[in-house]
C-alpha cells in the first residue's frame, strides 16, 4: 500500500485549469476531485456541484464558524474555500485527490498538507492570459482587469511550487500533469512504512 498523492493544481484565472482537470480525470476516472466551495455566482457554463458549490456568503461563513473548510480565501471579492471532510475522506481511503484552490490558498493548503505536490498551471504569456479571459465572456473588462493584476501577484509565489506547467497546448498540459501524477505514485517514500 502507498500513501494518497494530494495534487493541488492552481495559478492564474484563465489559465485553463478546469479544461486540464476535466481532461485528466476523463484518463484517470479514480482520481478524486474536490469542488471548492465559493460565494460567486455562476458562469453560464458552470453546474453548481461539478465546476463548484456555489453558496451565499452568510452560509458559507456559517461554514468556516464549524470548521468545515481546510482553509478559505477571498479572491477578487469572493469567497473560496476546501472543504475539509471530502478531503480527510479520501486521504483516509487512500485515494489520489486533485484540488483547485486559487495560489493563496494552494499555499495554506501545503502548510496542512506538506506532502501534498503543488503545480502552477499557466498561460504562456500574459498577453494570451487576457486573451483568454476576454474570449470566456464570463467578467466585465473591469473584472478581467481585477484578475490580470491578482495574476501579476500569483506569478510571485511561482518559487513555491514543484512544478510549473505552460498551457500552451491543451493535449500536452493534460499529459504533462499525468506525467506528474504518475511519477509521485511512483515515489518509493510514499510507500506505507517508509519515512520521507
Amino acid at each position: 500500500m502507498r500513501r494518497s498523492v494530494l495534487l493541488i493544481v492552481s495559478g492564474p484565472s484563465g489559465a485553463g485549469k478546469d479544461t486540464v482537470i476535466e481532461r485528466l480525470r476523463e484518463i484517470e476516472p479514480d482520481l478524486a476531485y474536490c469542488v471548492t466551495y465559493t460565494t460567486r455566482p455562476p458562469r453560464h457554463y458552470e453546474i453548481d456541484g461539478v465546476h463548484y458549490r456555489f453558496t451565499t456568503r452568510d452560509a458559507f461563513e456559517k461554514m468556516v464558524h464549524t470548521g468545515e473548510f481546510l482553509e478559505t480565501f477571498e479572491y477578487a471579492g469572493n469567497l473560496y474555500g476546501t472543504p475539509r471532510g471530502f478531503v480527510e475522506d479520501a486521504l483516509q481511503q487512500r485515494r489520489d485527490l486533485i484540488l483547485k484552490p486559487e495560489v493563496n490558498g494552494a499555499r495554506a493548503l501545503k502548510v496542512v498538507y506538506p506532502e501534498a505536490v503543488l503545480v502552477f498551471l499557466t498561460a504562456p504569456s500574459t498577453e494570451e492570459l487576457a486573451r483568454r479571459l476576454e474570449r470566456r465572456r464570463a467578467d466585465a473588462p473591469t473584472e478581467i482587469d481585477q484578475r490580470l493584476h491578482i495574476a501579476h501577484e500569483e506569478y510571485d509565489a511561482l518559487a513555491q511550487f514543484e512544478y510549473r506547467i505552460i498551457n500552451d497546448d491543451i493535449t500536452r498540459a493534460v499529459d504533462d500533469l499525468r506525467s506528474i501524477l504518475v511519477a509521485e505514485r511512483l515515489k518509493v517514500a510514499r510507500l506505507s512504512g517508509r519515512s520521507g
